[in-house]
C-alpha cells in the first residue's frame, strides 16, 4: 500500500497553498491570468508542470520499458517543439496579452473564425482532460482497490476542490512546490533504477539504439516532432501562462528554460523504465512501469511523496486546462466575464465532462493525446500568419483551417493508427495547410489589404500625373 500519511500530508500542503491563492484573487483577470505579474522562476515552474503531465509521462515511460533507449526520441519531441515555440511566438503572445488564444483569431479574422477556433480548441482540450483523468486513475488503481469510475471521480473531485476557488493563482502556487519536488525526485528514481539494474554492463543489450524499433519507428517520432511544432504554437494552456508573465522577456526566457527541463525530466522517466525492465522483464501492462517502479524502489515515505508529486503533475495540468477553457468561454461569451461564481460553475461542469470522457472514450493514452491535436494543427497557418505575415487574408485563414481539418480526419479514416496516419497528416498535411493559406490569401486578399493597395495605387497614379504635368 502507498503510505497514506505522506500522501495526505502533501495534499494538505498544496490545499493550503490553493486556499491562499483563493484569498489573493479579487477579480476575473487574477482568476484567469494571475494578474499578469508572474516572475521568471514561477513561470518556468508552471510551464514545466503544465507540460510534465502524467498522461505523457506514462505514455513515454511505457515506451522506454517496451522499446528501450530509443524512447529518448519521445522527450526530444518537446525539446524541439518548445524551442520552436520560444523563437516563433513566445514574445508575440505576450505582446498580444489577451485572455485566451482564440481572441487572436477574432481580432485578425473576425468573430466567426474566432469562435470556430475557440470551439476547435475547447474540443481538443476536453480530449486532453479526459486522458489526464485516465492517467491519474491508472497510477493509483493498482494500490487503491476501487472501481475505475469511482476512483476517477474521487481524483477529479480532489483536483476540483483544490483549484476551483483560486483559479490560475492557485495552480501556479501549487506548480512551484510540485516543480521543486519533481526536479529532485525524477533524477533520483533514474539513479536508483540505474544502480539496481547493475549499470551499463547488464544494460548493454538494451542500450543499443535501434532507430527503427518496430514498436517505435522513426517515422512515427519524426511526424510527432513536426506536429508538435505546429500545435504547441497554438496551445491554449501555454498561451494562458504566457499571458500571466510579467513581460515579453520573461515569457521568452521562461519557455526556453522550461523546454530543456521538460526534456531532462521526461528523459529521466524514460531511462528509469529502460533500466527497470532489466530486473522486472515480465510486466504485463507497460503503462504501469513507472508507478510500479516508484512503489518498489523508493522508501515508504518517499513513495508516498512520489505518488503525491505524480498526482500534482496531473492535477495542475488538468486544472490549468480547465482554467484555459473557462478563459476561452469568457473571451467569446461576455455574460460570465465579470462573474467569478459563473466561472467556477463552468469549471465544475468541465470536471464532470472530463470524468465521463476518461471512462467512456479513452483506451490508449498516447493515441488519444495525438488524436486530440487535429483541430489545433489546423489553426497553425492562421496563427503564424496573424503574427508574421500581414498579407494573410480571412479567406486564406478559413481555407487553411478546413484543409488542415479534413486532411487530418481523412488520414485517420483511411490509414488509422495502425496504418501510420500521423506520417501522412504531418508530412503532407502541414505543407498543404500553409500552401492553401498562402495561395488563397494572394487570390482573395482581405478588404483592409485591398483598401491599402487601392490607396497605394491611387497615390502612385497621382504622383505619376504630377510628374508628367
Amino acid at each position: 500500500m502507498i503510505p497514506l500519511s505522506s500522501l495526505f500530508g502533501f495534499l494538505l500542503v498544496i490545499g493550503v497553498l490553493a486556499l491562499a491563492g483563493y484569498y489573493s484573487v479579487r477579480s476575473s483577470p487574477e482568476y484567469l491570468v494571475a494578474g499578469r505579474n508572474t516572475g521568471l522562476f514561477a513561470l518556468v515552474a508552471t510551464l514545466v508542470m503544465t507540460e510534465f503531465n502524467t498522461s505523457t509521462l506514462i505514455a513515454f515511460s511505457s515506451m522506454g520499458y517496451v522499446a528501450g533507449s530509443v524512447a529518448l526520441t519521445l522527450p526530444l519531441i518537446f525539446l524541439v517543439g518548445l524551442c520552436w515555440y520560444t523563437l516563433s511566438v513566445s514574445r508575440e503572445w505576450k505582446k498580444f496579452d489577451g485572455l485566451s488564444v482564440a481572441q487572436l483569431f477574432t481580432k485578425h479574422y473576425g468573430s466567426s473564425l474566432g469562435r470556430c477556433a475557440s470551439f476547435f480548441l475547447i474540443v481538443a482540450m476536453l480530449g486532453f482532460s479526459a486522458t489526464y483523468v485516465k492517467s491519474m486513475t491508472l497510477i493509483f488503481q493498482p494500490w487503491i482497490k476501487l472501481n475505475t469510475w469511482l476512483l476517477s471521480a474521487i481524483l477529479s473531485l480532489l483536483v476540483l476542490i483544490i483549484t476551483v476557488r483560486g483559479g490560475l493563482v492557485s495552480v501556479i502556487r501549487v506548480d512551484v512546490v510540485s516543480f521543486l519536488l519533481t526536479v529532485i525526485l525524477f533524477p533520483l528514481i533514474f539513479i536508483l533504477s540505474y544502480f539496481k539494474a547493475g549499470g551499463r554492463v547488464k544494460l548493454s543489450y538494451e542500450s543499443v539504439i535501434q532507430w527503427n524499433h518496430p514498436q517505435l519507428p522513426f517515422w512515427f517520432v519524426s511526424s510527432l516532432i513536426v506536429l508538435t511544432c505546429f500545435t504547441y504554437i497554438c496551445s491554449p494552456w501555454y498561451g494562458q501562462k504566457i499571458f500571466s508573465a510579467k513581460n515579453s522577456k520573461t515569457a521568452f526566457l521562461g519557455v526556453a528554460i522550461s523546454s530543456v527541463i521538460v526534456f531532462i525530466l521526461y528523459g529521466c522517466g524514460v531511462m528509469a523504465c529502460v533500466f527497470f525492465r532489466v530486473y522486472t522483464p515480465h510486466l504485463q501492462n507497460a503503462e504501469l512501469a513507472l508507478p510500479q517502479l516508484f512503489y518498489e524502489e523508493l522508501p515508504a515515505f518517499l513513495s508516498g511523496v512520489a505518488f503525491s508529486v505524480l498526482f500534482c503533475a496531473a492535477m495542475t495540468t488538468l486544472a490549468g486546462v480547465w482554467s484555459t477553457i473557462v478563459a476561452m468561454v469568457v473571451a467569446d461569451f461576455k455574460k460570465i466575464e465579470n462573474s467569478l461564481l459563473k466561472q467556477q460553475v463552468a469549471t465544475v461542469i468541465l470536471a464532470i465532462v472530463s470524468w465521463l470522457g476518461a471512462n467512456v472514450l479513452v483506451d490508449n493514452i498516447l493515441n488519444r493525446l495525438i488524436l486530440a491535436n487535429i483541430p489545433i494543427a489546423a489553426l497553425s497557418f492562421a496563427l503564424l500568419g496573424a503574427f508574421h505575415w500581414k498579407r494573410t487574408s480571412r479567406a486564406g485563414a478559413w481555407t487553411s483551417v478546413f484543409v488542415g481539418l479534413f486532411w487530418a480526419i481523412g488520414c485517420f479514416i483511411i490509414y488509422g493508427e495502425s496504418g501510420g496516419y500521423t506520417w501522412y497528416w504531418a508530412m503532407y498535411g502541414i505543407p498543404l495547410i500553409f500552401i492553401s493559406g498562402i495561395v488563397v490569401s494572394y487570390l482573395f486578399p482581405s478588404a483592409q489589404l485591398r483598401l491599402q493597395n487601392f490607396s497605394l495605387n491611387t497615390r502612385t497614379e497621382e504622383l505619376d500625373s504630377l510628374e508628367l504635368s
